[in-house]
């Protein structure tokens, strides 16, 4: 091996490990911290089956939950994020800007405050319907040929036009159902249960383990369509399979926390950033989400004047970096 490929093996190695310990940290941190701070040694004695009085139910029944969500929601979202930027070639084809996170919120806020549904159903209806919406933006790209181009401006339209409709179903909400809404709509932690967070768990280890096995595959899509058939990529099976896995990993993650804003949209660039561009940022975009999320749950509940959802703070650094990347975009003389 090289001295330049070892050297960018140990950055990329070094990467995974500093997001990895960071995310175990947060995790940790979000356990501890709540109305009651609880030291570490009461938090592991809770884990592992003891019961203490008041820390048994605060750990177990709400902080857990939303750790679980908050780190696999995290994963979910910096993978989704990874695949639509690879796949598309494009840093602005993320699921937030795209439409597909918006068809998950539609579906969700029409549930909640127009057919009164709680419970399981919620999550239920919002993935299917998240499934259904990116088969449509899918197919009206693949017309005459996929492409790339067509497929990110058809998104940008179907969120403009879910945009729409959620603004007109909050329109006819009652007050307390808005407030609900609302809190949800900003991927807000706070009412994470443990049957979404396992099931977003369950659906983020498969999703990377079936992603990884396709990261090869991908790099070659980097280099162009024509160069990827060439070295034996098949392009034709591929995109539709990883634009599907993609598109499951933000549906149950949004029917899970909401649409926590632009950590789809950050979690690659980070990644890419930091662990440069010699091996599949795939691992590197994960951890980058997990900890956006964790850290943005932080800040907003400690560390403001007021308590904020996760969504909140991530949307404020998604607003200049989109800013930032137009701006790019358009001294480059490119097209998005």
């Amino acid at each position: 091996m090289s001295p330049d490929a070892a050297r960018r093996r140990r950055r990329w190695n070094t990467a995974v490990i500093v997001t990895a310990v960071l995310t175990v940290l947060l995790a940790g941190a979000m356990l501890c911290c709540g109305n009651t701070f609880y030291g570490p040694a009461v938090v592991f004695r809770v884990l592992r089956g003891e019961m203490i009085s008041s820390a048994s139910y605060a750990i177990l029944q709400l902080r857990l939950p939303r750790m679980l969500g908050a780190v696999f929601s995290g994963m979910a979202f910096g993978m989704a994020g990874f695949v639509f930027q690879t796949v598309l070639r494009n840093p602005l084809a993320s699921p937030d800007v795209i439409g597909i996170s918006t068809s998950t919120s539609a579906a969700a806020v029409f549930c909640i405050s127009v057919l009164g549904l709680q419970g399981i159903v919620v999550p239920a209806v919002s993935v299917v319907t998240g499934l259904c919406v990116s088969l449509i933006i899918y197919l009206l790209a693949a017309r005459n040929g996929f492409s790339h181009a067509r497929m990110i401006l058809i998104g940008i339209g179907v969120q403009a036009m879910l945009g729409a409709v959620i603004s007109w179903v909050l329109s006819r909400t009652s007050e307390y159902d808005v407030a609900n809404t609302m809190r949800w709509m900003n991927g807000s932690l706070t009412n994470a249960r443990m049957q979404e967070s396992l099931t977003v768990m369950a659906v983020a280890v498969l999703g990377a383990v079936f992603l990884f096995s396709r990261r090869e595959a991908m790099r070659l899509i980097e280099l162009g369509d024509a160069y990827a058939e060439t070295l034996g990529g098949n392009i034709r099976r591929l995109y539709p399979q990883v634009i599907a896995a993609a598109v499951l990993l933000v549906a149950f993650a949004t029917a899970a926390v909401g649409p926590v804003s632009s950590v789809s949209f950050l979690a690659g660039p980070i990644a890419s950033r930091i662990s440069g561009r010699s091996r599949s940022t795939l691992i590197p975009s994960a951890l980058a989400g997990a900890v956006l999320v964790l850290a943005a749950d932080l800040i907003g509940q400690f560390l403001m004047p007021a308590r904020y959802p996760a969504g909140v703070i991530t949307g404020l650094l998604g607003g200049p970096y989109l800013l930032y990347l137009l701006v790019t975009i358009n001294r480059k003389g490119e097209t998005a």
